[in-house]
C-alpha cells in the first residue's frame, strides 16, 4: 500500500512539471489544428509575430522523447493561438526541480543507520516564436 502511494505521488509530482508559458506579441487569430503547424529553425520570408513560447517536458533522463514532448507543447500553444508556425529558438536541458530517489533502512536498540541514492533527473525546455505565414 505505501508504495502505490509513494508511486502515486512521485507520478504526479513529474506531471506536473512540465508547463508551457507566453508572452503574447500580437494578435491571436482563431485556433487551427496542430498539424497545420510546421516548425522552422530559420525563418521563413514574411511572417508576423504572435507569441513567445516557452514549454519544458516532464522530467526524465534527457531524452529524445522530452525535446519532443518541449516542441510538441510548442505546436500546440501556437495552433492554440491560430499560428501556422513556430520559429524554433533553441532547446535546452536543464536541472530538474524533482529528485528521484531511493532509500532504506534499518534501526536497531542503539541507533540506527540509513542508506539512500539519489538518481539525477532533467528537464527538456524549447523556446520558439508562435508566428503566422505569409504566403507570397
Amino acid at each position: 500500500m505505501r508504495n502505490a502511494i509513494l508511486a502515486t505521488l512521485l507520478a504526479v509530482g513529474l506531471s506536473a512539471c512540465a508547463s508551457t508559458q507566453k508572452v503574447m506579441l500580437g494578435a491571436a487569430r482563431p485556433a487551427i489544428s496542430p498539424q497545420q503547424v510546421q516548425v522552422y529553425q530559420a525563418p521563413p520570408r514574411r511572417y508576423e509575430e504572435i507569441a513567445r513560447l516557452d514549454s519544458s517536458s516532464a522530467v526524465g533522463f534527457g531524452t529524445q522523447g522530452q525535446t519532443n514532448a518541449a516542441i510538441d507543447r510548442l505546436v500546440r500553444e501556437a495552433a492554440a493561438l491560430g499560428a501556422n508556425g513556430v520559429l524554433l529558438l533553441g532547446v535546452d536541458t536543464v536541472g530538474s526541480p524533482v529528485s528521484l530517489g531511493v532509500g532504506g533502512g534499518s534501526f536497531g536498540r542503539s541507533g540506527g543507520v540509513s542508506v539512500g541514492a539519489g538518481v539525477p533527473t532533467a528537464q527538456r525546455r524549447a523556446a520558439g516564436i508562435a508566428i503566422h505565414v505569409i504566403e507570397p
